[in-house]
């Protein structure tokens, strides 16, 4: 039998400290994870349609098939502080890690672009747009123009939003092609995968309908929880910036996010 590998034996032990890491949280820091590039190393060649969310519990990579318009858009909600922008940022990484930009590229819109830095010179990257900027509308709106002509192309493009509050007050043309990229995008391989704090939802909440497949980190207010339809899903008790939550049938699965520093 072989040797179990370094990343193997950590999501093994941190699997068996569960109970003591969920009573500590907040007064001890979580065991540090390998790095999403050793992770994805280890886990060898994968299909040419994934993109890499994180690890299950069972070692095996969580994936999107990005030729499979059906899970549609992906809302990643959480509360403050609690690894939304970093969850999105390996998202990137590990799109650049995996795929050609003639593959797959993507677009940041973030109010705090600063956040990005370093990422800016990745091939795959097609920029990183202030979200009150002009050049944040008119990157929504290139892309729709493309998505309106991409009925068969191989390319997808990931259209990475950190806040969905924060676009809501973008102009009506705008708001306008986003509403028709949630509608429409991942059958034309434009992916929206956008934050939210849901304890700022209230302006965000005629959006939430768009968004079959959520993706939750921590939330520690139980009526937010139940509001998203997420109350067996111990959001509560995950680690808070490695650890996030997605309905996988009749159940929820639990994952890892590797390091990125």
């Amino acid at each position: 039998m072989d040797e179990p590998n370094r990343y193997e034996l950590m999501i093994e032990a941190m699997a068996e400290l569960k109970p003591e890491i969920d009573a500590a949280r907040h007064s001890q820091p979580t065991p540090a994870l390998p790095h999403l590039s050793e992770v994805l190393a280890e886990l060898g060649p994968m299909p040419t349609e994934a993109m890499f969310l994180g690890m299950a519990p069972d070692r095996l990579p969580v994936l999107l098939n990005l030729h499979d318009p059906v899970p549609g858009p992906i809302l990643i909600a959480a509360d403050a502080g609690t690894g939304k922008t970093a969850l999105l940022q390996t998202i990137a990484l590990a799109a650049a890690i995996m795929h050609q930009p003639e593959q797959v590229q993507f677009g940041v819109m973030t109010s705090h672009p600063e956040e990005w830095s370093g990422l800016e010179e990745i091939p795959n990257n097609v920029g990183i747009f202030p979200i009150q900027h002009q050049s944040s509308e008119d990157f929504i709106l290139s892309l729709a123009s493309w998505a309106h002509g991409n009925k068969s192309g191989k390319q997808s493009v990931l259209l990475l939003l950190d806040d969905l509050e924060a676009v809501t007050k973008l102009d009506a043309d705008a708001l306008q092609n986003l509403r028709w990229l949630l509608l429409r995008g991942p059958a034309r391989r434009v992916w929206p995968i956008i934050t939210l704090n849901p304890n700022r939802m209230e302006n965000a909440q005629a959006w939430l309908e768009a968004f079959r497949t959520r993706v939750f980190g921590s939330i520690q207010n139980v009526q937010l929880i139940r509001s998203m339809d997420a109350e067996n899903a111990d959001l509560d008790s995950l680690n808070i910036g490695t650890q996030f939550a997605i309905r996988e049938a009749d159940h929820w699965l639990h994952f890892w996010v590797p390091s990125i520093n």
